[in-house]
């Protein structure tokens, strides 16, 4: 079985001087490795080791921290394969997309590798002097992040960091923390100074409240919960902190009545199924025209049948398990509420059958017609895979209702007409919008979301000056 190991000062902490917690396949229970679990005196140890190391990295050229960082990105290609089967032991998704994170977290880091090279300065003559404005790294960065893309989400936080002449400890998921920690190691492997990078394991309640806690840290970058986000907000007021929060999501998709309805449902069912609905942008809410709503909700469920499910190790399977029971008891839950309110069931809504799915924490994808906004699947996030249908006459009327939502991190619009899909687009209060396009992720462009959604952006340039300061130098002359 794999050990996990913490990380902190460029030292393997041994299993055997912590507590160590079993971390199981959600297909089928087994065992997949054996963590180490922090506490607060690991993390305050990590944090002081990246401080002390911050000086010394903070000053390190530019084109030097891209050469390691390029290396670090072609150590995690070459360990990819491994990385990636871990990854679908502890969180469930299949192997092809586990190694499609791998990767895309590789070229994270060849992304912010380069776009560090171009942290440059300004320089302005006046008439009493010289200006010069610097942009220089905050210093010791906190990165926490979830279970359901565990690491390419901290390859977003990493890799800006870093470029920037960051420090930094990272928080893996309590409960899919394997091929995180591995990501991590990779990037140490590739020649960083001890105490650049710091992994520290544990709940959120011990390791992550040090982490926010320990004025050590100046930048808080995390991706979670709502609730938490309000939490890591209030205390990083206490030192005035820098904090980046990606937060929940409550995705509407809108299908108007001049759509493409091939492509719009067959965009539906893999926003809304992909990684069993468990991602911060899926479709969580369908509104369609009435004049198209038979035919989009048929193409629909014929694409929601197609999908393959099964233990994510195996060949042709297109979706896995959910991540826990916790997760799939809540879909139960808002599916439940939403047919005892009118909604109408037209496929999935169980547990598979079969010894294959006995085990694990299967569940079908679901699709629902008739849903309304006094249910709760169409107000809260579910994170499940349900895709709940509702119907709109106008695209006024379907905006309105994609709105009305204390989230605003994506929305989808599908439409044959530019000038609304553009203008959808500027109405919809959401940090993303794809209009004939279920993705609003873009490595060179922001991503991060209004409302209850968080506050501040990742990727692209955004990204990398979230770990920045901005320092004015007045020269009289």
């Amino acid at each position: 079985m794999h050990q996990t190991h913490m990380i902190i000062d460029g030292e393997q902490l041994p299993i055997s001087s912590h507590k160590v917690e079993t971390i199981c396949n959600p297909a089928n229970q087994e065992p997949v490795a054996l963590v180490s679990v922090g506490t607060r005196q690991d993390a305050r140890m990590a944090l002081e080791a990246a401080k002390k190391a911050f000086p010394l990295w903070s000053e390190t050229a530019c084109e030097k921290r891209a050469e390691l960082l390029h290396s670090a990105a072609d150590l995690v290609r070459e360990r990819a394969k491994s990385i990636a089967r871990l990854l679908t032991q502890e969180q469930g998704k299949p192997l092809k997309n586990a190694r499609a994170e791998i990767l895309s977290s590789a070229g994270i880091l060849d992304y912010y590798a380069e776009e560090g090279r171009r942290n440059v300065g300004e320089w302005l003559a006046t008439s009493r002097g010289r200006s010069v404005v610097l942009r220089q790294p905050v210093g010791v960065a906190a990165l926490i992040t979830p279970w359901n893309y565990p690491v390419d989400l901290l390859s977003w936080k990493v890799g800006p960091c870093l470029a920037a002449g960051c420090t930094f400890v990272a928080k893996p998921p309590s409960r899919a923390p394997v091929a995180a920690t591995e990501f991590v190691r990779a990037i140490y492997d590739a020649g960083l100074p001890a105490g650049v990078v710091n992994v520290v394991h544990g709940p959120g309640s011990e390791v992550g409240a040090e982490l926010v806690e320990n004025p050590i840290s100046r930048k808080i970058a995390f991706t979670g919960e709502t609730e938490t986000g309000r939490w890591i907000m209030a205390q990083a007021a206490l030192h005035i902190k820098r904090v980046s929060l990606e937060l929940g999501g409550q995705s509407p998709f809108i299908v108007c009545g001049d759509a493409d309805i091939e492509k719009a449902a067959a965009a539906c069912a893999q926003r809304a199924f992909s990684n069993m609905g468990q991602i911060c942008i899926s479709v969580n809410r369908v509104y369609v025209a009435d004049e198209v709503a038979e035919e989009f909700t048929d193409r629909l469920v014929h694409q929601t049948e197609r999908l393959r499910i099964g233990n994510g190790l195996k060949e042709n399977v297109d979706l896995g398990p959910m991540f826990s029971n916790e997760q799939r008891e809540k879909t139960k839950e808002h599916m439940k509420d939403a047919l005892d309110r009118g909604a109408e069931l037209l496929c999935g809504g169980r547990e598979p059958e079969g010894e294959a799915f006995e085990k694990g924490y299967f569940f079908l994808p679901t699709v629902l017609d008739r849903a309304d906004h006094k249910m709760k699947i169409m107000r809260e996030e579910t994170f499940g895979p349900v895709a709940p249908i509702m119907r709109f006459e106008t695209v006024d009327e379907a905006i309105k209702l994609a709105n009305d939502s204390n989230y605003g991190l994506a929305a989808y619009i599908y439409t044959s007409d530019i000038a609304t899909g553009i203008q959808a687009a500027e109405r919809l209060e959401a940090g993303g919008v794809g209009v004939n396009i279920n993705n609003v992720m873009d490595y060179q462009m922001p991503f991060g979301g209004w409302k209850e959604s968080g506050i501040g952006r990742e990727l692209g340039h955004y990204g990398l000056e979230s770990f920045l300061e901005i320092k004015h130098i007045r020269l009289g002359i």
